[in-house]
């Protein structure tokens, strides 16, 4: 069975890269607390493995006025909600670092699909059709490299059933390079959500 060599391939690769990200972590989190107030870091609600629920952790992008429970592309006008510092982290996708402590706790893999909010209820039902819910949740997935935020609900859903089909070490391999070059490239960031 691969999840269990999943699981330790995740802790292994996160620990040999800490002292890679611990001192950005550490840099981005000044950067956060010096530009706007509010906390470091911005938790929550997500749906995880079998629809369990885990608390995410992220770089705070928003100000603290900012509603918590709202994906990003419904809100009316995203952007003025957004903090200077913020723009930069989601664009670069840095503001998800600190789900590498998710990965360390077990709440996430590096690949899966992303989890959806405790609220998205629409995603977890597609997602359902192609046992997606039944897999560890990730820091990247088939959907992000796909298209990510330009994707709509349906297709995401889609693609999340195809993983699951394919899961193994070289498909994760596969989306963990196109994650980095997705990440330098900023594709498929879209602050006002998914192409009707």
């Amino acid at each position: 069975m691969y999840l269990p060599i999943k699981r330790a391939l995740d802790i292994l690769l996160v620990l040999l890269t800490a002292p890679l990200w611990l001192p950005l972590m550490a840099f981005l989190a000044v950067l956060v607390k010096a530009t706007s107030p509010g906390p470091v870091l911005f938790k929550q609600k997500r749906y995880g493995q079998n629809r369990q629920f885990f608390m995410i952790y992220k770089f705070r992008s928003m100000h603290t006025s900012a509603p918590k429970d709202v994906p990003t592309h419904l809100l009316q006008n995203p952007a003025a909600l957004i903090t200077p510092i913020g723009r930069f982290l989601r664009k670069s996708s840095l503001d998800e670092l600190p789900q590498l402590i998710n990965i360390l706790k077990g709440d996430l893999s590096l690949v899966g699909p992303r989890p959806a909010l405790w609220n998205q209820d629409d995603l977890i039902a597609e997602r359902e059709k192609y046992g997606a819910n039944a897999i560890p949740v990730g820091l990247t997935g088939l959907a992000q490299v796909s298209g990510r935020d330009e994707l709509p609900l349906e297709e995401k859903a889609a693609y999340d059933g195809e993983y699951v089909r394919r899961m193994g070490l070289f498909f994760d391999a596969y989306i963990l390079m196109r994650t980095v070059f997705g990440v330098f490239l900023s594709r498929g960031v879209s602050e006002g959500g998914p192409k009707k």
